[in-house]
Formats: C-alpha cells, structure tokens, sequence
C-alpha cells in the first residue's frame, strides 16, 4: 500500500516516488520517462491504392456505369450511358485518356455543360448535369474522388414543352380516323386514355399482366417496381381475346396484340410516337399534340365532370386513385399544368 510506504496526499512525495519507482525492474525513473508517440495517419491518395497509378477519366466512367447498371432500369440506363459517354469523350479529347478524374473540377464541367447548351437546349443541359452528378457521386461514394463537384452547379430555368389538350370535336376527328385507318394505335390510345398510363407503360405491358376476370391491370411505373390498376369497363369492353395467348408475350407489338418484340422499351415507345406522328400529318396537327395529349384530355374530363358535383378538395380525392399520382400536391400541380381546373364564368363581376 501506497500509504504504509509513507505517502501523504498532503505533503511531497519526490524523494519516495523516486526510491519506490526506480527499484521496480522496467520502470523508469521519474524525469526518464519516453514520451508516447501518438499514431501519425497514413496518408490517403484519392482515387488510387498505394502503388497504383491515378484512375482515368475514362476508366472511373467505365466503373460508375457498371454500378449504375445494376440500379436503373434499361431505358433510363441507355440515356445515362449516353450521356456520360459523351462527356467521356469530351474530357480525352481535352486533357488525354490517362487524365486523373480527381483532377476534374467545377469549372472543368461548367465548361462541357456550357458546350452542351450552345449545341442543344437548357433541358438538355440541365439533364447532362443530372447524371454527371450522378455518376460523380457514384465515384465520391466509391473514394474515387474526394467530393462531387457536379453538385455545385446550378440548374438553367427552362420553359416546359407541354402536349396540349384536345378540343373535344377534335378528339373525335383524331379518334375517329385512328378507328377507321389504325385500330390498333387507336387501342394504345385507349390504355392511355382510360387506364391514365404514360405510352411507356403501355410498352412494358405483357399479356399477363392483363387480368380480365378481376379487372386488374398490373404494370411498372417509373417509380414503383409494381402498380396496381383497374381495367374499366369502357375498355374491357375494346379487348380483344387473349386467354389463348402466351402470357409472356408483349401485349403490343407491330404486327398486332400478343406477340414477340425484341428491342428496348425506348424503341418501343419511339415506334407509336412515329405512328401517331403519320396520323397527325395526314390531319394538319402541330407537334404540339401528341400521345401525352390523349392523357390530358381524359384526365381534364373526368376531373371537370367530378368538380360539377364536388367540392374541389372532395373532386381531387376521388380523382387520385384513379389518375396515380403519388400525392395529392403532384395531382394538383398536374391539373395545373394542364390547365384542367379552370374558373366559372365571371363576367357578373364587371357589372356596375
């Protein structure tokens, strides 16, 4: 015990600590004492292992699109690999191909990004820098970079290019020759117009994914892997029958409903837009009218015909199951957009 030795909490004790410590084999006197050495870091080199050599512009691209690959779906995969090819390029042609990627700065891409706008459109733009950033967080993620530069750029203000609604003695005209000339486009119109799918759902569509005895319709969306909707009867009623058909088939193909149609989901949908695009030439129709025009319409009705008999508020509720907007603020900014909710006629307001 410290205490029989002779020590005192109130007194000094460096003459005893020293005769106590120094007799005691491996521990050195007081005052000899080695400081302790504190862990240095090692350094970390971004972007490369020790002994490895820098990775390349073109390399890091190749690694973030091999990750992406396995997370986006394929028509939204093509346009991102596109567009980070693209940038790929730009950046070899620029500083070589064994370029370190941890070099790229902010200014580097805010010059590829200004190149991009002077050749295409501010959508365009602001589209390329969402999957650079994208893809440069991949590499931040990764410890291929020390931090996504990309994030730091601004988007451009842009003016939307909207499909227009159609009159409803035009929307006859284009479905009536749609009936006569191309009753297959005109059933793709119908799952757009009815069941309020965009033209590349309708695409995805496989024969089993069609329910006729429950009146289901089973699809995937942009944002969920797999939805949930009802057939009407309006278009059940248009159906062709399909209990025979493979259920593995695509419900629409060129030469019909139920078939084989080995291509992208992009090619697909490019393939009714030019289809349709025929039926507009041969009516006069601007490009501003196009497959999306059908959605707009039948949305505008139905909710106008719901607001007739409910409160705004009440309309909307029933609206959104139907239309699948994922909250009641996108269904509104959506009806908005399209100009759906419009006012009653105010002319009593100007009397005198």
């Amino acid at each position: 015990m410290l205490l029989e030795a002779g020590f005192s909490p109130y007194a000094d004790n460096t003459e005893l600590e020293g005769e106590l410590f120094s007799k005691k084999e491996g521990v050195p006197d007081k005052g000899t004492i080695a400081p302790i050495e504190k862990e240095r870091p090692q350094r970390v080199t971004i972007g490369t292992k020790e002994g490895d050599a820098p990775m390349g512009v073109t390399e890091a691209l190749e690694m973030a699109l091999s990750i992406k690959k396995r997370t986006l779906r394929e028509s939204t995969y093509i346009k991102f690999r596109s567009r980070a090819n693209r940038f790929g390029e730009w950046a070899v042609q620029r500083f070589g191909k064994g370029h370190n990627v941890a070099l790229l700065d902010k200014r580097t891409v805010m010059e590829y990004l200004n190149e991009v706008l002077q050749r295409t459109s501010a959508r365009n733009r602001n589209n390329a820098r969402a999957d650079l950033s994208s893809l440069f967080q991949t590499l931040e993620d990764n410890d291929i970079i020390a931090r996504n530069v990309v994030k730091g750029i601004p988007q451009l203000r842009t003016q939307p290019k909207r499909n227009k609604t159609y009159a409803p003695d035009l929307l006859a005209k284009v479905e009536g020759h749609m009936g006569k000339n191309d009753p297959l486009l005109l059933l793709f119109v119908r799952f757009v117009s009815y069941c309020f799918l965009r033209p590349i759902e309708v695409c995805r569509l496989r024969v089993r994914d069609i329910d006729v005895r429950d009146k289901k319709l089973y699809l995937r969306t942009k944002t969920k892997l797999d939805k949930t909707k009802i057939i009407p009867d309006i278009l059940l009623g248009e159906l062709p029958d399909i209990s025979a058909m493979d259920p593995e088939h695509f419900l629409f193909t060129p030469e019909g409903i139920g078939g084989v149609w080995d291509t992208s989901e992009e090619n697909k949908r490019g393939y009714f837009t030019n289809r349709f695009k025929r039926v507009k030439e041969e009516l006069g129709l601007g490009k501003e009218y196009g497959l999306y025009s059908f959605r707009h319409t039948y949305i505008t009705q139905l909710y106008r015909k719901l607001a007739k008999d409910n409160p705004s508020f009440v309309a909307k509720s029933k609206l959104l199951p139907i239309t699948g907007h994922s909250t009641m603020d996108a269904l509104e900014k959506y009806l908005r957009d399209i100009d759906a909710e419009l006012p009653d006629d105010y002319s009593h307001l100007f009397e005198r």
